[in-house]
């Protein structure tokens, strides 16, 4: 009969056996990514609610801390309280906390899973990428890190310094506070999180190109996803001739669909009279600029956004579900996502059977995701905007935008954020986080879960349309 001990020993190993079976990184690591989200979002939610957290010095309710902290680690920027009346200066360092650690999280894990993606490849294909494009490497996940790093402090020190500069000069601020404002919105800015320390957001700020510009820069460097900016980084240093096709569908739809929002919002606001036609010609300019990009998830505004035409908020719902680059800051659906199914449609118009996107063939596989991602999401936008239509007073347009602005993660809003119901609010936080970790994890889990067929039925087609 064996010891005590043994038999210890030996349950022991039969648990790390099992354990190691189950462990979510060895069938499904998306599964990490939603549980440590899950678990940064309690603890803000637990910090938020200490009275040292609010202005009043009073305990703040569980469903409004809830609320900010969703919003905060899932860098999305919708608010049900105001943000510098409400959270005292600890509470609003918390805030910063959770955004930084939402979007260094999100560039991170984001990137890590599409390399575990790319382990799926054949060996020869793999090959060939790297060779040609010297992208991230298998594996490579010290680079990733220490990229992400290095990139967000970049940017968001060069983004501190001039709204500091401005703050100080430019308004009368002290140094001290100045450096305050401009840390906080650079970091907001980067992570496409949408907070801001005045409870206009911009407003004030909106014909002033050295607050409005550098913002921009910063949100559109964050949402363009760390593996791109990666990219252009190797080719600065190296001057390689080869693009990968990920970052050359990504950089060109990004910059199609800004000049699409940016001509869409000057057109339809120019002569609005709540939104750019108090302005003149270089604030109207500076302004529809900056509204043209910002749905691109950033969620800042400079004009009223309850304001704005119907055409306005239409075209704004399709950019913020597009939204900005896949491992990147920004939320929606992703431009690359966006683009791989325009060219299945345009394949299939042409009555192709093979879609090619700049020299290299899709593959099935990736039609499959991409429409999943799409489908999964427009489902979920209308069953909140459902929701939201049955639990509010408050009309379709309205509650549409909200729907889109909580899943895309970006945070613009007409206003009607604090006056849903509680039970309104709790379908925006469930949104929120489904929107920006659903696009991630539904994706790589797609991809870690193919697996060939040993057999098919018979073939046959029905009527389609």
């Amino acid at each position: 009969m064996s010891s005590p001990v043994a038999r210890g020993a030996a349950w022991l190993r039969r648990i790390a056996r099992r354990s190691r079976r189950l462990l979510p990184d060895s069938k499904h690591p998306a599964q990490m990514v939603v549980a440590g989200f899950a678990l940064a979002i309690a603890v803000g939610t637990v910090l938020l609610m200490l009275p040292i957290s609010s202005e009043t010095g009073t305990v703040t309710h569980w469903v409004n801390a809830l609320f900010t902290a969703t919003s905060a680690v899932c860098v999305t920027g919708l608010v049900v309280v105001d943000t510098p009346g409400h959270w005292s200066t600890f509470g609003e360092s918390v805030v910063l906390g959770m955004i930084q650690i939402g979007g260094f999280g999100i560039m991170t894990l984001a990137s890590m899973l599409g390399m575990l993606v790319a382990r799926r490849f054949g060996l020869r294909m793999r090959r060939t990428a790297q060779t040609e494009t010297k992208s991230l490497g298998l594996g490579d996940i010290r680079s990733v890190v220490a990229g992400v790093i290095t990139v967000s402090l970049i940017v968001e020190l060069v983004t501190t310094t001039v709204l500091t500069t401005r703050f100080t000069l430019g308004y009368g601020e002290s140094l001290q506070h100045a450096a305050y404002l401009g840390l906080f919105h650079a970091v907001s800015a980067f992570n496409n999180a949408g907070f801001s320390l005045y409870s206009d957001s911009l407003v004030r700020f909106a014909t002033d190109p050295w607050i409005c510009l550098p913002m921009v820069i910063a949100f559109v460097i964050g949402g363009l996803g760390f593996p791109v900016l990666f990219e252009i980084g190797r080719r600065l240093r190296h001057q390689r001739r080869y693009w990968s096709l990920h970052a050359r569908v990504t950089l060109g739809t990004y910059a199609t669909l800004a000049v699409i929002g940016v001509a869409a919002f000057l057109s339809f606001e120019w002569n609005n009279p709540g939104t750019l036609g108090r302005f003149g010609v270089p604030g109207k300019l500076l302004a529809g600029f900056f509204h043209g990009l910002a749905p691109r998830t950033a969620g800042f505004n400079s004009v009223d956004v309850g304001e704005l035409h119907p055409a306005t908020m239409l075209v704004t719902d399709v950019l913020m579900f597009i939204g900005g680059g896949s491992a990147g800051t920004a939320g929606g659906i992703k431009v690359t996502t966006f683009a791989l199914l325009a060219f299945v449609i345009l394949t299939e118009v042409r009555g192709e059977t093979n879609v090619h996107i700049l020299g290299r063939k899709l593959p099935v596989v990736v039609h499959r995701q991409a429409l999943t991602v799409v489908l999964v999401g427009g489902g979920l936008v209308f069953v909140a905007a459902l929701a939201l239509m049955v639990l509010s007073p408050f009309r379709l347009d309205a509650v549409l935008f909200e729907s889109v602005s909580a899943f895309g993660t970006v945070g613009l809003s007409t206003g009607i954020t604090s006056q849903l119901p509680q039970a309104g609010q709790l379908v925006l936080v469930l949104l929120m986080f489904a929107g920006r970790l659903g696009p991630i994890t539904l994706a790589s889990a797609l991809a870690l879960r193919e697996r060939g067929r040993r057999y098919d039925f018979p073939e046959e087609r029905p009527i389609v349309g």
